[in-house]
């Protein structure tokens, strides 16, 4: 915006009083100031708009005019409420120091003259910003010159002053700002997957923690499709997040934010196809596994994986198997298995992303395959830890595949999930369920077969369980919770309302805290003292209670088999 736009702007009323010649000064911003030195928040090219409070006697207006001058403003205007008139002494200064001069007269607001500026500075960056982003796009599609959605991200910021992340499915931060936290980018990818199975007209406005944010989803080519497409495609696009509210824009910012996903769109593109060797890879060796393969063949094939997997590691790595499955309800096992299958697939990866590569390519430690509805990821484990001695003897040791690490070691099934439940579960929505099964880490090609199969054991426990997303992992089919989710629905509330029933409508009538009781006193293997100190209660009433259990259910809390099925029908409720 040049200083001459401002006399053409009869809502203005400017009156022009020095610096003709230097009209054609551009103006970057604008700021009102009274102070008798602003200097130090001026960065050039302002409109300095001023009441001449800071005047008091002629000799202030040149050292005023002067350091206005030598912080580099385009323009001065000074308002005639306070003296009736601009006062020659600043007219001269200005003159010597060639520093344009408009009066503003009583009956034009600042704030008038103010929000023009902004408006107009603001469109042409706007324009500026969205030429810059038409030569990057151009720059993405012919190759990965352009830099990534992080040289995007900047522009929005030093241009248009806006804040603006980058975020997978489950709200971890692929580029912008790192202040945004782990629960907000979380939080964010919650609220955009909702409102996307909700069929919500983009972008979406979120209000978080009194900070407003605009949610624009980053589709590939076919990710705008019909309806039937949405709950594939929105487990897998990612979104961009902007500090503001789009509501309040016009037509040309949102189309400019619109094409600043299209060129996201293309870096996800291109990190999709980055993973394709990876892919390949998993593919390769899940079918050797598949087929029983000489052990020979998979671990040479093993070999070529590792250095891609695991750059730099000079030893071979063991490695532990994670299956997941997405299921739809109204969906057979094998209806749409290739498409739920490939959700799977971009769902694990994102689920395994190494969080030191986070910001950069992400899942680059871990190749994912998919077959018959399943994604089963190779994860190499870059630290081999020693398998103990005796390890695959004595009790249990049939229930593990051969190799197996202790079962502290490795990935754990619930704290794979623990950062993307909530999003997940909104993506999910009502008729989605994402189940996840994690084998004991090997450390050889004869391994990988049973590992294979105890994630997929481990992944129909997590199956069983209620819930739109869970995890089951390899310590848990040694265990009586591998059993409990296959007892059948009637079987279970049979049972457990035959113990519990009673001490729950003796709780509902008198409060008697019969049934938390009951848990304490098993959790603390029947030791009265253990119990009665965990309760805060005496002894004595701790007694009162347990005896009122047994009378209202027959039952002997001094036998093993009762106490089992107490705990079994805790468990089971």
């Amino acid at each position: 915006m040049r200083l001459r736009a401002l006399l053409e702007t009869d809502a203005l009323g400017l009156r022009l009083l020095g610096g003709q010649d230097e009209l054609d000064r551009t103006i970057r911003g604008v700021m009102t100031t009274d102070l008798r030195d602003p200097s130090r928040y001026l960065s050039g090219g302002e409109l300095v708009l001023t009441g001449l409070a800071w005047r008091r006697t002629p000799e202030d207006s040149e050292p005023f005019v002067r350091l206005l001058a030598g912080a580099g403003v385009a323009g001065l205007a000074a308002g005639e409420a306070e003296l009736g008139v601009v006062p020659d002494d600043l007219v001269g200064a200005c003159a010597r120091h060639r520093l344009p001069l408009f009066a503003v007269s009583e009956s034009v607001a600042f704030a008038s003259i103010t929000e023009y500026v902004v408006r107009q500075v603001s469109g042409e960056r706007a324009g500026d910003l969205a030429a810059v982003v038409d030569r990057h796009r151009r720059l993405m599609t012919s190759g990965p010159a352009g830099g990534g959605p992080e040289v995007v991200l900047d522009l929005l910021g030093t241009d248009l002053d806006m804040r603006a992340w980058v975020l997978s499915p489950t709200g971890r931060r692929i580029a912008g700002e790192k202040p945004l936290s782990a629960a907000a980018g979380a939080a964010l990818a919650a609220e955009h997957l909702t409102a996307t199975r909700g069929e919500r007209r983009a972008p979406y406005r979120v209000e978080l923690g009194g900070t407003t944010y605009s949610l624009f989803p980053v589709r590939g080519p076919g990710g705008a499709a019909g309806a039937g497409d949405v709950r594939e495609s929105v487990l897998s696009d990612w979104l961009l997040a902007v500090e503001a509210d789009a509501g309040e824009w016009g037509a040309p910012r949102l189309d400019l934010l619109q094409g600043v996903t299209q060129l996201i769109a293309v870096e996800r593109d291109r990190r999709d196809a980055a993973r394709a060797v990876r892919r390949r890879l998993a593919q390769e060796i899940l079918e050797l596994v598949k087929s029983a393969a000489p052990p020979a063949e998979i671990a040479a094939r093993l070999r070529v994986a590792a250095p891609v997997l695991l750059p730099g590691q000079g030893t071979a790595p063991h490695w532990q198997i994670v299956v997941a499955r997405v299921d739809w309800e109204g969906e057979g096992d094998t209806a749409g298995a290739d498409g739920t299958g490939a959700v799977a697939q971009s769902l694990l990866e994102e689920i395994l992303v190494d969080p030191a590569t986070a910001g950069t390519e992400p899942g680059d430690r871990v190749a994912v395959a998919y077959a018959g509805g399943e994604a089963i990821a190779l994860v190499p484990m870059p630290t081999p830890v020693p398998v103990p001695s005796g390890a695959d003897e004595g009790a249990g040791a049939e229930a593990r595949p051969a190799d197996a690490r202790p079962a502290d070691a490795g990935l754990q099934a619930d704290a794979l999930l623990a950062a993307v439940r909530e999003p997940l579960t909104a993506g999910l929505a009502d008729d989605g369920r994402l189940t996840l099964g994690v084998s004991a880490a090997v450390h050889s090609a004869e391994g990988l077969r049973g590992a294979l199969e105890e994630a997929r054991h481990a992944r129909r426990v997590a199956a069983a369980r209620p819930g739109r997303v869970c995890a089951a992992g390899h310590h848990e089919l040694a265990s009586h919770v591998l059993l409990l989710p296959f007892v059948p629905d009637d079987v279970r509330r049979a049972f457990t309302a035959r113990l519990l029933d009673p001490l729950r409508d003796y709780d509902r009538r008198h409060r008697a805290e019969l049934v938390p009781t009951l848990e304490a006193f098993l959790a603390c293997d029947g030791s009265w003292t253990r119990c009665a100190s965990r309760l805060h209660l005496h002894v004595n009433t701790l007694r009162y209670r347990v005896g009122r259990i047994e009378q209202l259910t027959g039952r002997d809390l001094a036998r093993l088999e009762d106490k089992l099925d107490f705990f079994l029908a805790l468990r089971m409720s």
